[in-house]
């Protein structure tokens, strides 16, 4: 991904990220190296290395995303992470821009849900 997509895609991270504002629990961190949003000390999406970003949602809510063909399946090594996703960016930004942050909300939603089930 050359710099210019990467700080591109890091705008887009930066623009969802104001939208937490309000929630005190919510910071930038970091996942592989690469940016993301936490909820406590849990990463709820983060920018891929192929500048797609990658949220954690429901198994079952991350195959209907991927059986869309609206997001694709993560998979580390040879395994498939059930509940990660990666929504990749589409020719038009703010198309883009809505999508993710629909998407970064419903996976703050459920992480947040896992860390005071905890």
């Amino acid at each position: 991904m050359t710099s210019r997509r990467q700080a591109a895609n890091h705008d887009l991270l930066d623009q969802i990220a104001r939208d937490f504002g309000h929630e005190p629990d919510v910071a930038m961190g970091t996942m592989f190296r690469s940016p993301g949003l936490r909820v406590g000390s849990r990463i709820f999406a983060f920018l891929g290395h192929r500048g797609q970003l990658i949220v954690k949602l429901p198994s079952d809510r991350a195959s209907e995303f991927v059986a869309a063909g609206t997001a694709e399946q993560v998979v580390m090594g040879n395994r498939a992470m059930r509940e990660w996703i990666a929504f990749p960016i589409r020719e038009d930004r703010a198309t883009t821009l809505t999508l993710w942050r629909a998407v970064a909300q419903e996976a703050h939603g459920y992480v947040h849900s896992l860390q005071h089930a905890s």
